[in-house]
Order: C-alpha cells, then structure tokens, then sequence
C-alpha cells in the first residue's frame, strides 16, 4: 500500500480499534432519541400523508449519525495527533495536501456511513424498511458524510485543543444540525422560520435523505443536491488550501 491508502487505512483502524466508543456509543444514542421522540410524538404529529412520527424520525436520526460522526472522526484524529505530535511522522512522509485529503475525508466517509447503517439496522426494530429511492439514500448519505467530514479536517487544522474543538462542534455543527429538520418538517415552522432553515445547508442534506426513503420531501431533491454539492465543493477549496500551506501544522 503506497500513498494517501496507506493513511486512509491508518485512520479506519484507528476508529475500529475503539468501536464500542466510536460506532456502538452512537448507535445507541440515536435509539434513545427515536424511543423517546417516537413514544412521545407518534399519536400526535404526522408530517407526510401516510407516514407515521416515528418512520418520517428514522431517516433524520441516520442521517444526524452520519453527519455528527464524520465530523468527529477527522477532526478528532486531527487535533489529537497535534496534541500528542505524533503529527510529525505524517508530515515526514512524502504525502500530498491531496493525498491527506483523501485519506481523512475517505475514512471519515466510512465511519459515517457504518455508524449510520449501524441505526438504520436496529431501527428496523420499531418501523419497517421504506426505500423509495434507494439511490437518493446512498448520494445524500455520502455527500453529507463528504462535507461534515471536510469540515471536521478544517476544524481540526484550526484547533489547538480539545477545548476549541468542543466549541466548534457545540456552536456550528449541533444548532445546524439539529435545526436542520431531523425531528420535524420546516413546514410545520412560522414563515420566518422556514427562511431561516432555508439558509442552513444541513437541511438540505437531511430533506433530500429522507426524499430517498419516502418520495416526500419539502424541497426538489435535485435543488438539495445542488446545494449540497456546492457547499462540499466551497469547504473541500478551503480544506485543501490550508493543507497545502500547511495551516497550523507546519508552521
């Protein structure tokens, strides 16, 4: 194995290693979400014709898997190499900002999508398997993983600290995310409201998700796709630029 594979399966063993903290843990939080959201709400709110609380929940809490999880993998890799400097024996090997790239938002891909498969397969427990679109699953799943992922490596080059890394997480990446309409539909929200969601490009992911599993959705899924895709393209620039210089890892 020669180049960017070589760190790309680095960092798949090095989730795997601790797959009771880095997918199991997970799993079992977005079960709680569903058994209590769902318990609560199933007789109380329904959102598209035909679809119970509790299935319209499951794609939402996939998709959050997916998106929190990627996140967390590079940016967490990230900023405790430069902790512990074992940093340093990356930056010694002849990789390109490409080649780094990959590697992390590769593996990142990965942990998303296990953790995410891993709630989709208990919660079939509560609601049975919907798929209207299969290929709108796998597209948004991927490309929502491709973004939190490169946006974890960005909020990685930048931290210096877990304490940094927290806050990143807790004031950007949880508000988007749980304000993008995992638990709920923007339709249901006041006019301002729905503009406001409308600005927030987590939603976009989410919507066009659970398109694939219901045919339903509040915005054209090829409209999400081309938000979201753009959105990768803007982060993935700026990722691979301070990559390329170096942004706080060699200098």
């Amino acid at each position: 194995m020669q180049g960017w594979t070589s760190l790309f399966y680095k960092e798949i063993l090095r989730f795997w290693k601790v797959g009771f903290q880095t997918v199991a843990a997970p799993v079992m939080t977005a079960v709680l979400y569903l058994l209590i959201f769902g318990h609560v709400l199933e007789d109380h709110v329904q959102v598209f014709d035909g679809v119970g609380y509790t299935a319209f929940l499951v794609p939402g809490l996939v998709m959050m898997s997916v998106l929190q999880n990627a996140f967390a993998n590079s940016s967490s890799s990230l900023v405790q190499s430069k902790i512990m400097g074992s940093v340093v024996f990356i930056l010694l090997t002849p990789l390109s900002h490409w080649a780094w790239f990959c590697a992390y938002v590769g593996s990142s891909i990965v942990r998303g999508l296990v953790v995410g498969l891993g709630v989709y397969i208990v919660t079939l427990f509560f609601t049975p398997a919907v798929a209207a679109a299969p290929l709108w699953i796998v597209v948004f799943a991927v490309l929502g993983a491709a973004l939190l992922g490169t946006l974890g490596l960005i909020a990685g080059l930048w931290a210096d600290k877990f304490d940094q890394m927290a806050a990143f997480q807790n004031f950007l990446i949880m508000p988007m995310t749980f304000l993008s309409g995992v638990f709920y539909s923007i339709q249901s929200l006041p006019p301002f409201w729905q503009q406001v969601s409308h600005l927030n490009p987590f939603f976009y992911m989410i919507d066009g998700f659970r398109y694939g599993f219901f045919g339903q959705s509040d915005v054209a899924p090829w409209v999400s796709l081309g938000i979201v895709g753009v959105a990768w393209l803007v982060v993935s620039a700026l990722a691979i630029h301070l990559l390329r210089i170096g942004y706080k890892i060699r200098h």
